[in-house]
């Protein structure tokens, strides 16, 4: 069947995303494939957040132990950069920067994807396949990393996100954004990752689900997160 040219045209820019979508996949898993053993291919039993929790402590309170779960961390998060970092100066919408994130926040997050307590069918997949050290390991290699500091391209919206999180988000997330073992660092998170989020607690999404934040957020309008967004991506 013979295209006319826009259809064609049309054909061959899905061929080239397509094609260019394929060779991140294919990069990130060879660069796995690299970094990890083949004894990842058969993962371990289930891991519980207090074998998780055990053994971060024991890395925060022994050195040597620290250092050594450091160095596999590095390795590990080696293949995660493939989505968790700026991909030649642009964020993933959907994907958040780990950098600076809260240890015991991450650990549980983990657990979360592992386990399929929380939904996300790539991150499933990876954490299956990773042992206890190595998931310590790379949120010992996460906490230590440090965002670059960004300045807002909008200052009118930057004050409107100030004043609007001073008012509300304090109440949970602290003056300085840093979190907790329950709550996430949102300092200095991206604002496309920052603004689908917020959009999806207050909109009841599937993909985010939390009666505090669907609560809080409830009453936000698209400009009041927009600006949210904008200051927490500036924030130390």
């Amino acid at each position: 069947m013979l295209l006319h040219a826009p259809d064609l045209l049309m054909n061959l820019r899905f061929s080239a995303s397509l094609h260019a979508c394929f060779q991140t996949v294919v990069s990130a898993a060879l660069l796995s494939v690299v970094l990890w053993p083949v004894a990842y291919a058969q993962p371990g039993k289930q891991i519980t957040q207090a074998e998780l929790q055990a053994r971060l402590l024991e890395a925060k309170t022994n050195p040597e132990v620290e250092q050594k779960l450091y160095a596999v961390g590095r390795k590990v998060a080696a293949v995660c950069a493939n989505c968790h970092a700026d991909q030649n100066g642009t964020a993933i919408l959907e994907v958040p920067y780990l950098d600076g994130q809260n240890p015991a926040y991450l650990v549980e997050q983990i657990r979360q994807f592992s386990q399929g307590l929380r939904k996300n069918t790539f991150m499933e997949g990876i954490l299956k396949a990773m042992n206890r050290d190595e998931m310590v390991g790379m949120v010992l290699f996460y906490e230590k990393e440090k965002l670059p500091p960004r300045a807002a391209k909008d200052t009118a919206m930057l004050q409107k996100g100030r004043a609007y999180y001073e008012r509300v988000c304090i109440n949970c997330h602290a003056a300085d954004g840093h979190g907790n073992e329950q709550l996430p660092r949102i300092a200095g998170q991206h604002y496309g990752y920052v603004n689908l989020t917020l959009k999806r607690y207050r909109d009841s999404s599937d993909v985010r689900a939390n009666a505090n934040m669907a609560f809080v957020t409830k009453g936000m309008s698209d400009q009041d997160i927009q600006a949210v967004a904008t200051y927490l991506e500036t924030m130390p």
